[in-house]
């Protein structure tokens, strides 16, 4: 198993983590086996949170007792300081264990939210006072979607850790600015849904046991393992069956080939389906470069977050387009980029579709998003 530095913490991680997520849905002797062939296969870091219903009370029981062999962290939802202590001791009773090694404040993705967390009497301030007491020995944050509040938490200094979404689809856009900053700034990168919340993954019939190792999953968490910028990942297991085709990969010293990328987008491709957001790009630039350079991978992300993100961040989307100088009806149906393909997508019709969308939008309404995180 390959280890790397937690950010700037002195915390050696297994590139390949324990998501305890789905660990509500096992019985407690399969979180047991589950847990404890993930130890046995050098697995040191797992990962759950207080929102997680039961997770934390069956890694308690499964592994409470083999608490020098890994690190644990956890998460809380609180916004205030009294939630986020309350949360803090229901976790450290339900795991039975006296402190964690890294507590992260939850899904803070919108603006507001990150003025509650970070206010005079706001779930920081328990943060910081769990450390001070022994309690907790890191802190940590997670965002989805919301890039400029990703930027802004990264260069605040407040933070150690932040768990961002990030897969070979790139679904929430990290990969080209936020990765890299954050390896910049020291933070540890951990990385959820490197399986797109399960969706690369090659199809089965339902109850199948499969004969060997999946593909897809391996090479999709290679790719995200392959990123230098990532200290982990944290896929979520549930039988000791997944524990140890995750396992393998974390023991790959090489980075991935440009061929075996490719190879693995055409799997990936192959599978026909729509992802989170609405996704149908791979985002994996095959259809570039466009002879009439349009900018065919943004577009289409623009258009997957204007359709799909929360309200208060759909406008990031509409920016993205806006900032485009070439846009979606440039576009000459030439066919080149149809060949190129991994997904066989009808590229020119998404980009009608793209064009008449976009041309509906009051640009007037575009919000200054940088400027909400302050």
């Amino acid at each position: 198993m390959q280890h790397r530095r937690l950010g700037h913490t002195e915390l050696q991680v297994s590139v390949v983590g324990f998501g305890g997520k789905e660990l509500p849905n096992v019985e407690q002797a399969n979180a047991d086996a589950a847990l404890n062939k993930a130890l046995e296969l050098g697995i040191n870091y797992i990962d759950t949170a207080r929102d997680y219903l039961d997770s934390e009370r069956k890694i308690g029981r499964a592994i409470g007792n083999r608490r020098r062999e890994f690190y644990l962290a956890t998460r809380t939802s609180a916004r205030d300081a009294e939630g986020a202590q309350r949360d803090l001791d229901t976790s450290l009773n339900e795991l039975q264990m006296d402190s964690v090694d890294v507590y992260q404040l939850h899904n803070v993705s919108t603006s507001e939210a990150y003025r509650q967390v970070m206010a005079t009497g706001g779930a920081f301030e328990a943060l910081l006072e769990a450390k001070d007491q022994g309690l907790v020995s890191h802190v940590g944050i997670t965002i989805h979607r919301a890039l400029p509040l990703m930027r802004h938490a990264i260069e605040s200094g407040a933070f150690e850790t932040i768990m961002l979404s990030y897969s070979l689809i790139d679904q929430e856009n990290v990969e080209a600015e936020i990765l890299p900053m954050a390896r910049e700034h020291g933070l540890g990168v951990v990385i959820e849904k490197p399986l797109s919340g399960g969706l690369l993954v090659t199809p089965r019939t339902s109850g199948e046991e499969p004969s060997e190792p999946d593909p897809i999953v391996q090479g999709s968490l290679w790719y995200v393992t392959s990123n230098d910028a990532v200290s982990l990942t944290i896929p979520s297991m549930t039988g000791v069956g997944e524990v140890e085709e995750n396992a393998e990969v974390g023991s790959i010293e090489s980075k991935m080939s440009r061929r075996q990328l490719y190879q693995l987008r055409q799997q990936i491709g192959d599978l026909g389906q729509e992802f989170k957001y609405g996704q149908v790009c791979l985002r994996c630039g095959h259809c570039q470069p466009c002879p009439n350079e349009v900018p065919i991978t943004d577009i289409f992300r623009a258009v997957d977050m204007y359709r799909s993100y929360p309200k208060e961040l759909r406008d990031l989307g509409l920016r993205l387009y806006q900032s485009q100088n070439v846009k979606a009806e440039e576009c000459m149906e030439c066919g080149e980029c149809v060949a190129n393909c991994p997904a066989n997508l009808e590229i020119p019709d998404l980009l009608e579709e793209a064009a008449e969308l976009f041309a509906d939008v009051d640009v007037s309404q575009v919000l200054d998003v940088d400027k909400a995180v302050t």
